[in-house]
């Protein structure tokens, strides 16, 4: 009987039934394989994916009612007020999120490689709680790559998935919650064995030539016939390591302003400027004008912006051009993690809604005249009455571009891009 079976308990002869009609499963030879490399990378895991789920989580409160069409019944978080302070909440947040879980990708390849042997184990459950252990692996690698893959093509802006990415991503990464606090539960013991049995600081200092097979031999991450070594454990733990410096390296331009946005290689959406001129609009944008399918003419001489509240006020755009401005440093942050921060000026939207006779609105809903999901945005009182949320016309000294949202758009502290609508057409403040 194979170690295997005598592990499990089973009688030699079903065992040699079992291996006879074992499919063509791979054959995994790699010395450098074990409990300790597993559980190096598995404590990696454990200490950064948490990170990501609760900024995934804080992120997806900050939404809060923004025109995003993802309905997930049970699982929608309680309503909370999104705080305004401090104004680059959201940045933190959502650029931690995407960055982290960007660089923890190499992480989660290279641990996978490392449980590959246990993965396609025969045959696929060995007792009860072995089969629930496996459920919960199945949940975890299957969210943990759907996470991976839908994050990335929404980076991209490439939706092939053919539904909304907000709803999946979101109800995936519940998933992943389970089947995460779960595996802990049921692995952390070997998860601790794994890293009592090998000496960070001896591995390494270990070589490639003194590398040798992991004397764990009732582990199923071992080799039985291990081949001579290629990579060092060490190595193996550079080369994981590098991968997420350089993933790093090549994505960190998105969260901050300055030369390092021109490093940004892999996130190509947050290169992308509203002129190229280098000028005071030359930052960012997600959706163009072009995009949004407007009529020119609606954003020239016939455009008013509508106030709505005790009474109705229309205003065009010299009149508030006429008003008293606030002038205010504030970061735009958009759900696919490139933030930056420009000098705004505007009128405060609190100024506006005592205009419309509602000085202590307790929410507003801002409508663009751009048609589709994103055309209104709710703003809570905590938002409207803010000093510094605006109804921006200019910004870095200049009016609006029309990618940037001219003839105004919504600029709030700490608020996700999404619900910062642009080409504001009303506004409507409403009362107790």
């Amino acid at each position: 009987m194979t170690r295997t079976g005598a592990r499990y308990g089973w009688p030699a002869g079903l065992w040699r039934a079992l291996e006879r009609r074992r499919p063509p499963l791979p054959r995994y030879r790699s010395p450098v394989r074990g409990p300790w490399l597993t559980a190096v990378l598995g404590l990696v895991l454990l200490v950064g994916m948490p990170v990501v789920v609760l900024t995934g989580l804080l992120d997806r409160v900050a939404y809060g009612s923004a025109p995003i069409p993802a309905d997930v019944g049970l699982l929608q978080l309680p309503p909370f007020d999104w705080p305004t302070s401090p104004a680059w909440l959201f940045r933190l947040t959502q650029g931690t999120h995407v960055l982290l879980g960007l660089v923890l990708v190499p992480v989660v390849l290279a641990k996978l490689w490392s449980v590959a042997p246990k993965l396609t184990a025969w045959p696929p459950a060995r007792s009860l709680l072995d089969a629930v252990e496996r459920v919960t692996v199945l949940l975890l690698v299957g969210s943990a790559l759907f996470e991976i893959v839908t994050g990335l093509l929404n980076i991209q802006y490439d939706y092939v998935f053919g539904f909304s990415f907000y709803a999946a991503h979101y109800v995936g990464a519940w998933v992943f919650i389970g089947a995460l606090v779960a595996h802990v539960v049921l692995r952390f013991p070997a998860l601790r064995r794994g890293l009592r049995s090998r000496s960070l600081r001896v591995e390494l200092r270990t070589p490639l030539a003194a590398t040798a097979p992991d004397p764990d031999v009732e582990s199923e991450l071992v080799a039985t016939d291990p081949l001579p070594p290629t990579i060092s454990r060490r190595g193996a733990l550079a080369l994981v390591g590098g991968g997420s410096l350089l993933v790093a390296g090549l994505s960190v331009g998105q969260v901050l302003d300055g030369p390092l946005r021109s490093t940004a290689l892999l996130l190509p959406r947050g290169r992308t400027t509203a002129a190229a001129d280098g000028g005071p609009n030359d930052f960012p944008v997600n959706r163009t004008f072009a995009a949004s399918g407007i009529d020119p003419a609606a954003t020239g001489a016939a455009w008013r912006l509508e106030l709505a509240g005790a009474r109705t006020v229309l205003l065009d755009r010299s009149a508030l051009a006429a008003m008293a401005r606030h002038t205010v440093a504030l970061p735009i942050a958009c759900v696919e993690g490139w933030s930056t921060e420009q000098t705004w000026t505007g009128l405060p939207l609190r100024d506006l809604a005592a205009l419309a006779g509602l000085p202590s609105p307790t929410s507003a809903l801002v409508r663009s005249i751009e048609q589709g999901p994103f055309a209104a945005a709710e703003l809570t009182a905590g938002q409207v009455l803010h000093p510094d949320a605006l109804l921006a016309l200019r910004v870095n000294g200049a009016d609006l571009s029309p990618d940037h949202g001219f003839p105004a758009r919504i600029v709030v502290p700490a608020l996700p891009g999404v619900r910062c609508t642009k080409w504001v057409g009303s506004i409507a403040f409403r009362g107790a």
